[in-house]
């Protein structure tokens, strides 16, 4: 009664469900690995939002990469805005998605190096090629405080770079290109204010990160695994079920058999 899998549609399904077993089985352990990343990020951000800010200097040096461990770390600076080599960077969105720019400054230290700063979020002015009005830094001496980041590319960002911005509008923010347009010695990576507040709120400041949503890849995980144990359930009871539909269609068949003989 069970000659009928050696026929080629039950060959075929019955290799369909071997490929799809192993398959959904990675899948998820894919959710799981990619949930796995998101509560270990979860971690570092939340540790490094608690630590104690120290000086920008004890974490990175012009040219260096900031690593991971150090994304979101709380550091300080004191020194002097360099208004006069601000740039914006397009295509940035505030909390409510709407679409402006943020406001990038040198921040010079006492021995003449420079950290960018990134002071928060503005809408656009007229348009998006003409440069906004910025909301005046604070002058003279003063301590910042922020989060560390690294800096921007177009692999890490996925932000494409372009080369027909208006005049001090960027696409990413990074040092090294910053570096070269200021003649001056830049620290690696940047700094997202926190402190000191923008008088009136503008520049918008950016949000920290969220340390508490893991997503629903565990779930999806899960939802894979369930999935990968219904392909041999649903393949065993489509045999059952072609078994007893033959065994019917046999027996409904003898009686005709046996009149036909007569």
């Amino acid at each position: 009664m069970y000659r009928f899998l050696l026929s080629r549609q039950w060959v075929i399904l019955t290799l369909l469900a071997l490929v799809l077993i192993p398959v959904m089985i990675e899948l998820g352990f894919w959710q799981l690995h990619r949930h796995e990343r998101r509560v270990a990020q979860n971690t570092l951000i939340a540790d490094n939002l608690k630590a104690k800010p120290v000086p920008v200097t004890e974490l990175t040096s012009p040219g260096h990469t900031v690593p991971r461990a150090d994304y979101w770390r709380q550091v300080e600076a004191t020194g002097r805005f360099d208004t006069e080599h601000e740039v914006v960077v397009r295509r940035r969105t505030n909390t409510d998605e709407t679409v402006g720019f943020h406001v990038l400054t040198p921040f010079v230290l006492d021995d003449g190096r420079a950290v960018l700063v990134n002071r928060g979020w503005i809408p656009f002015g007229e348009d998006q090629r003409s440069f906004p009005d910025i909301p005046a830094a604070p002058k003279g001496e003063v301590t910042v405080t922020g989060r560390l980041k690294a800096d921007e590319t177009t692999r890490s960002s996925g932000i494409k770079e372009l080369s027909d911005l208006p005049d001090r509008q960027v696409m990413l923010i990074n040092s090294a290109q910053q570096a070269r347009s200021l003649g001056r010695t830049v620290l690696g990576g940047y700094i997202e204010q926190t402190a000191p507040a923008a008088a009136g709120g503008s520049p918008e400041q950016i949000p920290k990160p969220d340390s508490s949503s893991i997503g629903a890849h565990m779930a999806y995980a899960v939802q894979w695994w369930l999935f990968t144990a219904g392909v041999p359930v649903g393949w065993v009871v489509l045999v059952r079920r072609e078994k007893r539909d033959r065994a019917a269609t046999a027996t409904r068949s003898a009686p005709e058999r046996e009149t036909a003989a007569v």
